[in-house]
């Protein structure tokens, strides 16, 4: 059976992470509080970003960038600005 968490970006009940997937409090934040879904939407726009903005990820900068668009698309329910991207609509 698999382990459910009160998702802080969906705002319900949801099934949690597997195992923790980001090191350090962080990641251990995220393994406590986010979905597999809401992680799911949040690795969509990591490709995006990293694509678009041509992210290195042996960059600390751009790590850091990174992590920094993440907490706030996962926590502070901030939608990822990617420069050119129009989401499709219904």
């Amino acid at each position: 059976m698999s382990r459910t968490v009160f998702c802080e970006y969906l705002k319900k009940e949801a099934a949690g992470l597997d195992f923790q997937l980001y090191p350090g409090e962080l990641g251990k934040r995220i393994f406590d509080g986010i979905s597999k879904e809401a992680w799911s939407l949040w690795q969509a726009k990591q490709i995006m970003l990293i694509n678009e903005k041509k992210l290195n990820m042996m960059n600390m900068e751009h790590r850091k960038l990174l992590e920094e668009q993440m907490v706030a698309f996962l926590f502070q329910g901030q939608e990822v600005e990617i420069e050119g991207y129009k989401p499709p609509t219904a």
